[in-house]
């Protein structure tokens, strides 16, 4: 190799050991053989991954500046290719992650994690959806131990160094290969990757440092919510293993059916039944609001519970009228939907001997008599009379 180690990796004689690390992964993308299978390529990656090697390392590079062999033997006895790290071929490719945690790895995983998010579903009343209400919950959970204080030893002890993997959390295994000694890094089996073990663990959480836990939770429900609609709680959920940060909690709403109104988004709708009579003679109706449902028997309130409706004299079943701002508040103080009622006219269905003669009375009296065979006998005419005045119209 001929060639100035330097020049080979692109960098100045005075350059910092990132300064190389960079400047040779950037080179190992491009010549790997993986990526490029020309021979004359190949040599190219082996003359940089030795560069690399001896700069890499500070007393090859202190013995290269001075002048003399790095390896002690050259570059093509027997200790070519020593050191160097099958780490550092999957540093250029994914950035680091198989060497010490130093030097950009992985290194020992923390004891502490984020617990998981957890979901409850909960069961409101209509008018509790609609305008809010505030609950209280008892959750199964799993809460800090309070013996350990969430580290998970004993209480007089206290994590110890992993003696194995001294606190890395990682061990080495080598192998050799034409590239010279390939070194991976594996989770290390005594301390489980945490870099520590606890030789005492708490007794009362098993050295997870959390137990599972009953605890009351006061949840407030905005207005407006509907069915599937879920309410965040954060940082409310399970804590982590090794007392780390807790998760959030998730409230997801049921509305239940109401017996009188019907929920269409923003919107109510509900039925009012009126007698005959009233819908051909008009009638005043009082209709209860939803409000009423948060008024207890006997409370006193300042709400509006209910409102009246005037039913038009000749009012036909299926006529429906719309109280607008009566409805479900929407959510983040959106506008207020409306009520919506449909008027249902009811026949009468049973008539005693006065009623059926008042009834056949009233319809000689309209032209709408029955007929010997039962059919009804209308007033010459009316139809087109009807359809004549219309197009007049």
């Amino acid at each position: 190799m001929s060639q100035d180690l330097y020049e080979l990796l692109g960098v100045s004689r005075d350059a910092d050991a990132d300064a190389i690390k960079k400047a040779y992964r950037r080179l190992a993308r491009q010549l790997h053989p993986d990526v490029n299978p020309d021979p004359e390529t190949q040599e190219k990656f082996k003359e940089v991954s030795r560069a690399y090697e001896v700069l890499s390392d500070p007393q090859k590079r202190a013995a290269y500046d001075r002048g003399g062999d790095p390896f002690g033997g050259g570059f093509g006895g027997a200790g070519q290719g020593q050191g160097f790290s099958f780490t550092d071929i999957m540093d250029a490719f994914f950035g680091g992650g198989a060497g010490g945690q130093g030097q950009g790895g992985r290194g020992p995983r923390p004891r502490q994690r984020r617990g998981q998010d957890a979901l409850i579903r909960l069961d409101v009343e209509l008018a509790e959806a609609a305008f809010g209400v505030t609950r209280e919950l008892k959750v199964d959970t799993a809460v800090v131990c309070e013996t350990c204080a969430g580290d998970g030893a004993a209480p007089g002890s206290s994590p110890q160094t992993c003696s194995t993997c001294r606190g890395a959390g990682e061990v080495a295994h080598v192998q050799r290969s034409f590239l010279g000694e390939i070194r991976t890094l594996r989770p290390c089996a005594a301390c489980r990757g945490f870099g520590t073990i606890i030789p005492d663990p708490c007794r009362t959480c098993s050295g997870e440092g959390r137990v599972r836990s009953r605890r009351n939770l006061t949840i407030k429900i905005p207005a407006g919510v509907d069915t599937g609609t879920r309410v965040q709680l954060t940082g409310q959920g399970e804590v982590g293993p090794g007392g780390g940060p807790a998760g959030d909690l998730y409230v997801e709403i049921r509305v239940a059916e109401h017996e009188f109104f019907v929920r269409d988004g923003g919107d109510l709708h509900c039925v009012v039944t009126v007698p005959m009579t009233a819908a051909a003679l008009g009638a005043s109706i009082t209709l209860p609001l939803l409000e009423a449902d948060l008024v207890t028997d006997g409370a006193d309130s300042d709400l509006e519970t209910q409102t009246r409706i005037e039913v038009k004299p000749g009012t036909q079943s299926g006529t429906e009228q719309v109280l607008r701002g009566r409805g479900v508040p929407g959510l983040r103080g959106a506008a207020r939907g409306d009520l919506v009622v449909t008027v249902a006219v009811e026949t009468p269905q049973k008539l005693d001997s006065r009623q059926e003669a008042l009834l056949r009375e009233l319809a000689e009296l309209r032209g709408e008599q029955q007929a010997d065979d039962g059919s009804v006998q209308m007033r010459r005419g009316s139809f087109f009379d009807r359809l004549r005045d219309k197009f007049n119209h």
